[in-house]
């Protein structure tokens, strides 16, 4: 735009007559934008940009169609092409948007350092998770399934004490929101969690800056491995393996609404209260905590 150029060169003692002409613009324009600089479309325009960027930021892998979303939940509704144009002409593009080694993915940088990583003799990294109490660790990862409506996440937290599943979220978008809720859960059902480390892998979910602050408000410790750590996966890989057994892939499931009851029912039914496991001497992990813990410090 060239205005600011005229307004410039006229504090300099240029008449903006002699400008206009030489910039071959015309007077009454630049006279209305100098009365008002900032016009009620360009600031609607950045109100939405910022919004757009906030959801960007949250989640890099996410597309111009889901940023619509994040910023019509934050208050600022645009059309689709609105948006497209606004991250087109900022560079705000999705993560997977193009290929990035020889998988397409590249892990983003880790937000905390890996607590739990011990270098054996031969130099390689292992994972080796224990606790002597409950909330001390926990993990949490995401798994997905297929419904006739679409992909259903389940974002879960175990605690490595006793292997119980102290809080999951599940929900159609796998955002930040959805480890959000799911840390949030289960901070509410295990009440004092000061001071437990929560591992995760280096996804974008656990990256968010909605995940590190929720984790500094309830004084929490983030660990964080790399993408496909092979301790990090096989501290949950039993528990999502026992879900993909006896419930994902149980049937062909129609909505995600029915797959949904059938997490929640098959976690808090049989995997907590039924399912007796080796590493726990025969115990559910709702018996292991009962017997291995006193009455004053048992969760909800």
């Amino acid at each position: 735009m060239s205005y600011p150029l005229v307004r410039d060169l006229a504090d300099d003692g240029i008449p903006v007559t002699v400008t206009c002409r030489v910039l071959k613009i015309a007077r009454q324009p630049y006279y209305r934008w100098l009365a008002n600089p900032v016009t009620t479309a360009e600031l609607d325009q950045a109100y939405r940009a910022n919004a757009l960027l906030d959801a960007h930021r949250d989640d890099p892998e996410f597309g111009y169609r889901f940023l619509v979303d994040e910023a019509r939940d934050a208050g600022m509704p645009m059309a689709e092409r609105t948006a497209w144009r606004i991250c087109r002409d900022n560079g705000w593009w999705s993560a997977f948007g193009k290929k990035r080694g020889k998988n397409g993915k590249k892990p983003g940088p880790p937000v905390h350092d890996d607590l739990w990583a011990v270098v054996d003799d031969n130099g390689r990294t292992r994972h080796a998770f224990t606790a002597s109490a409950p909330n001390e660790l926990w993990i949490g990862d995401i798994t997905e399934h297929w419904t006739g409506e679409g992909k259903l996440y389940v974002c879960a937290f175990k605690d490595v004490f006793s292997n119980r599943i102290v809080g999951y979220s599940i929900d159609s978008r796998m955002t930040s929101r959805l480890a959000v809720t799911a840390l949030n859960n289960a901070a509410a059902r295990r009440g004092d969690v000061s001071g437990c480390v929560v591992h995760t892998d280096r996804g974008s979910q656990f990256r968010s800056r909605r995940f590190v602050h929720a984790l500094n408000r309830h004084s929490m410790v983030g660990s964080m491995g790399r993408v496909g750590a092979a301790g990090h996966n096989a501290a949950m890989e039993s528990f999502f393996s026992l879900l993909q057994k006896n419930v994902l892939n149980r049937r062909i499931w129609a909505t995600r609404e029915d797959l949904r009851i059938a997490v929640v029912t098959w976690i808090e039914r049989t995997y907590h209260r039924r399912r007796r496991q080796d590493a726990l001497g025969r115990l559910t992990p709702i018996e292991y905590e009962t017997i291995m813990t006193t009455p004053a410090s048992q969760a909800a």
